[in-house]
Order: C-alpha cells, then sequence, then structure tokens
C-alpha cells in the first residue's frame, strides 16, 4: 500500500547541536524506512537550519540528505518541500537538481483523494507588526540581492550565530512548556499570550485559523504544521484533524497518511 509522510523542522546543520552530522544520517536513515511504500513526502520547512543559495555556488553540506531525496526523486516519489522561516532562501538550485516542488506559503492539496492543508506554521496568523516586518524583509528580492552581495564569510556565521540565539530562548520557552497540560482549545486561558501559555496560545492561533478554513472549506479533511516543535493531534468542529509534527531534534516525529487514515508516529532507528 503506498503511503504519503510528513515531517518538519530537522534544523540540519544548526549549529548548536554537537551532532550535526548523525542527527542528518537519522533522516536518511528514516527516508530509506518510508522509501519501501512512499509515494509522496511533504518537508514541511526548516528543513535546514540555514541555506542561502547565491547565483553561482551553494552552501556546503547536507550531501548525504540531498542525495537521498534526488535518489527518491529519480525513482518517482513526489517531493514538496514548504519553506520555513529557517529555509527561506530556496531559489532554483534545490528543485533543479533534486527534482523536487518548492512551496512559499500555504499549500492546499489533494492525496488520495483526500484535501490536505499544509503550511509550516509561522505565518498563517496574524502576528506582530515587528514579525510580520521581519517575514517581508526576508522575502524582499532587493533586501536578497543586498543580502547576496555580501561575501559569505560574513553572512553565513552571522545566519548560524542568530539562530544560536534564538535557539536558546526557543529551549528555554520549551522546558517551561512542558508543565503545561495539553492543548484544549476549550481552555479560555489559550485566548490569552502570557509567558505561562504562550505556546498554547500559538496553538490556539493554529486551531482557530484551521476551524475557520474548514467552515467555508468541509471537504478539507486534515490541517498540518510544523515550526512549534511539539507534537499535537487535535480534532476540529467541522470534523477535520489539526497535526503539529513535532521536530527531529529530540522527538522524530512525522505523520502517516495510508489514504484512509493519518497517523502521527516516531521514528525508532535501528542503529
Amino acid at each position: 500500500m503506498k503511503k504519503a509522510y510528513f515531517f518538519s523542522d530537522t534544523h540540519l546543520g544548526a549549529s548548536f547541536f554537537p551532532d550535526s552530522r548523525q542527527r542528518e544520517l537519522k533522516v536518511v536513515e528514516f527516508l530509506d524506512y518510508i522509501s519501501k511504500d512512499a509515494s509522496e513526502i511533504y518537508l514541511l520547512g526548516d528543513i535546514l537550519d540555514y541555506w542561502y543559495e547565491y547565483r553561482y555556488v551553494v552552501p556546503r553540506g547536507f550531501v548525504r540528505f540531498f542525495g537521498k531525496l534526488a535518489e527518491l526523486s529519480d525513482r518517482g516519489v513526489k517531493i514538496t518541500w514548504l519553506i520555513g522561516n529557517h529555509d527561506i532562501w530556496i531559489f532554483d538550485y534545490l528543485p533543479q537538481e533534486l527534482g523536487i516542488e518548492v512551496i512559499d506559503g500555504t499549500l492546499v492539496t489533494e492525496i488520495m483523494g483526500t484535501r490536505i492543508l499544509m503550511a509550516h506554521g509561522d505565518g498563517v496568523w496574524q502576528h506582530s507588526r515587528q514579525f510580520r516586518m521581519l517575514r517581508a524583509l526576508f522575502r524582499n528580492k532587493t533586501c536578497q540581492r543586498l543580502f547576496a552581495a555580501i561575501h559569505p564569510r560574513w553572512t553565513i556565521p552571522f545566519a548560524y550565530a542568530w539562530s544560536r540565539h534564538s535557539r536558546k530562548g526557543d529551549m528555554q520557552k520549551e522546558e517551561a512548556d512542558i508543565a503545561l497540560p495539553p492543548f484544549d482549545p476549550q481552555d479560555p486561558a489559550n485566548l490569552t499570550r502570557t509567558p505561562a501559555n504562550e505556546m498554547n496560545f500559538h496553538i490556539r492561533k493554529l486551531y482557530d485559523f484551521s476551524a475557520e478554513y474548514e467552515k467555508s472549506n468541509p471537504d478539507c479533511k486534515y490541517f498540518l504544521y510544523g515550526h512549534l516543535h511539539r507534537m499535537v493531534q487535535q480534532a476540529l468542529p467541522g470534523g477535520g484533524t489539526m497535526l503539529i509534527l513535532g521536530d527531529w531534534i529530540n522527538k522524530f516525529s512525522y505523520a502517516e497518511f495510508d489514504g484512509t487514515q493519518m497517523s502521527m508516529k516516531i521514528f525508532r532507528s535501528s542503529k
């Protein structure tokens, strides 16, 4: 039986992990594992911790991962990469070399007869003005050209340092999130953003977006997101299901769809 697979937030190449190569090998092992029955693979963003394609050169690294994607693509597996907030600057190299489709934004598609909405999750609801300005800046063509004019010896260390600094704050938040109760859409506390429940507030925003979209699109049965590094599977008011895919930093989680049922799973390495 052919299946579709979904995962996100591997953050390959992240300098704040001492075992970046081992995590890459684990993702490659996972791709080998699902290759026996995968007809479609969807990568929901932040697959690379940083990536910027210059006109004639690309960053070093990720050879084993890219090679495995190319191998699967050459065998006829459809691979779709939805960019996140870390791997924004994918242009034409990866699509052409690997034979994959790259999507910037939300994707609504039919998989095995079932309509599914997917997005990385960082831009599907209204954020602060500062966040919106920064997101627009990163996608501005003039700013991208100016950034590309700076030598990579300066831009790449800067990008990894920024990511490392950001990740330290995220790790502190995730440690605090462990004590949070499971997400409950009926809990009024999740309607207000506070330091104590920031994660559940973000989950509630994705839930509200999905529920609102479902009202006018009742044929959409699944809503898949990454970004938050949490594993969530939540029923929606109209009968659909929202899933947040976790991460490949310490959860190694993914979703599997067989045409009938969508399941959240953990990859257990055999090595």
